[in-house]
């Protein structure tokens, strides 16, 4: 669920971002899932620092930087840049948690990878370079913030998916403020089609599918969870290719088939 969930979050960003400026897509998106949650959960006493600092790293910087390369890129390929998210989530959980890991996870990990570089066309995807960086800076800020929230103490996934985007919003707009234009015409001329993006956005994308990866990642091992999110870029091919009119080649079908047998050899390793 969190994979399909987030594959067509990038499909439904991609489309929006033609209208609005993509840090300021953002912060509509955090408040939407603020306002939807903040009322349900319990106001974490004595973490706000902490979650302060993860919305900073995990949000407002991770998410600025992913969705202003996915302006200059594709939403397939996207998706298949930010897997880096696995790597360095597993190697963060193993350098800073202590978890162990084994050689029959990164051999999984590994041929995933030989599956999304299958599927992207490394040439086509280098061209982009600038944007290219942005993404992969982004799939280390958001893994650097889900091992700070593996450290959250008594805190249910729901409430830090809502305090996170409680947080996230003033950095968002501040951002968006610093480094962007154009907000008040994008917003006036925004149609129904653009709105209903920012909702999926909002309340799918973040308060259902972070409500759920959140509880995940504090009541199970980092390296346990992240490999599902090998699955993401299979939706987000898809969707490009049903929504956005993206092209869908014979290599991406053989990609995904290896991206999906290297999740099948770390999921099926025996204890």
């Amino acid at each position: 669920m969190v994979a399909l969930t987030w594959g067509m979050g990038i499909v439904f960003a991609k489309a929006a971002i033609t209208h609005f400026p993509p840090i300021l897509l953002m912060a509509l998106r955090f408040s939407v899932t603020a306002m939807a949650l903040v009322w349900f959960v319990r106001m974490p006493l004595g973490q706000f620092r902490m979650l302060f600092l993860i919305a900073l790293i995990s949000a407002a910087l991770q998410y600025s930087m992913t969705y202003t390369g996915l302006k200059g890129l594709d939403a397939g390929s996207v998706a298949l840049i930010v897997q880096l998210e696995v790597p360095f989530l597993t190697l963060l959980g193993v350098l800073f948690l202590k978890e162990k890991t084994s050689w029959r996870k990164w051999a999984g990990i590994a041929l995933a990878f030989v599956g999304v570089y299958q599927i992207s066309g490394e040439p086509r995807i280098a061209a982009q370079w600038v944007s290219v960086l942005l993404v992969v800076g982004g799939a280390a800020a958001w893994a650097v913030g889900q091992v700070m929230i593996r450290n959250l103490k008594d805190v249910s996934g729901l409430t830090v998916a809502a305090w996170v985007a409680v947080m996230a919003v003033p950095q968002l707009f501040a951002a968006s403020f610093l480094f962007e234009t154009g907000h008040w015409q994008a917003i006036q001329s925004a149609g129904w089609i653009v709105w209903s993006a920012v909702l999926y956005l909002g309340l799918v994308m973040t308060a259902l599918g972070y409500g759920l990866w959140y509880s995940l990642i504090r009541r199970n091992p980092v390296s346990q969870v992240a490999p599902f999110l090998l699955l993401l870029p299979l939706f987000s091919v898809i969707g490009g290719f049903v929504f956005l009119g993206e092209e869908l080649r014979a290599q991406v079908l053989i990609g995904g088939a290896i991206v999906i047998a290297g999740v099948a050899l770390i999921l099926t390793e025996k204890s």
